[in-house]
């Protein structure tokens, strides 16, 4: 399956990406909803550079979960990837792509995930995972974007 979001950040590539690259862009990015712990962020963006978080996916009182995603792709003010090596999903591979656009900069983030249960899995992706993932980029571009106009005021 393939999530796709996208925005126009009225910067240079270069402050967007920037922004990603700071070292508490993931705490920043990370909803307050998503009860999620960054027990390891990045040290930087570059290729092998192994993230851990832990979270709750549930409202229900289970224990949390450890997810472990590496960085597998990076080109400066272009691209990294990340895949998880352990978590909820059987598959995921993200994607943050920057582009020059004529107002700024074209942020896309593209994900290829397999869902957890198999043909249930699958079932549910249209009432709780798609949702899910599609609050938590608005989110994340939110907060891409304020943070950048914030950096530009001052």
């Amino acid at each position: 399956m393939q999530f796709v979001k996208e925005s126009i950040i009225p910067a240079p590539v270069e402050a967007v990406f920037g922004f990603h690259e700071r070292p508490d862009a993931l705490q920043q990015l990370t909803p307050p909803w998503e009860r999620a712990t960054v027990i390891q962020p990045p040290r930087s963006l570059e290729v092998g550079t192994v993230v851990i978080l832990r979270t709750r996916l549930t409202p229900l009182p289970l224990p949390t979960m450890k997810i472990v995603a590496e960085h597998v792709a990076y080109e400066k003010n272009v691209r990294f990837e990340d895949v998880m090596r352990r978590g909820p999903f059987r598959r995921w591979h993200h994607k943050h792509l920057f582009f020059e656009h004529p107002d700024g900069c074209r942020l896309r983030d593209e994900i290829e995930y397999e869902a957890p249960l198999g043909p249930l899995g699958r079932a549910a992706d249209g009432l709780l995972v798609r949702p899910r993932l599609q609050r938590m980029f608005d989110y994340r571009h939110r907060v891409t974007l304020e943070a950048i106009m914030a950096a530009a005021r001052t």
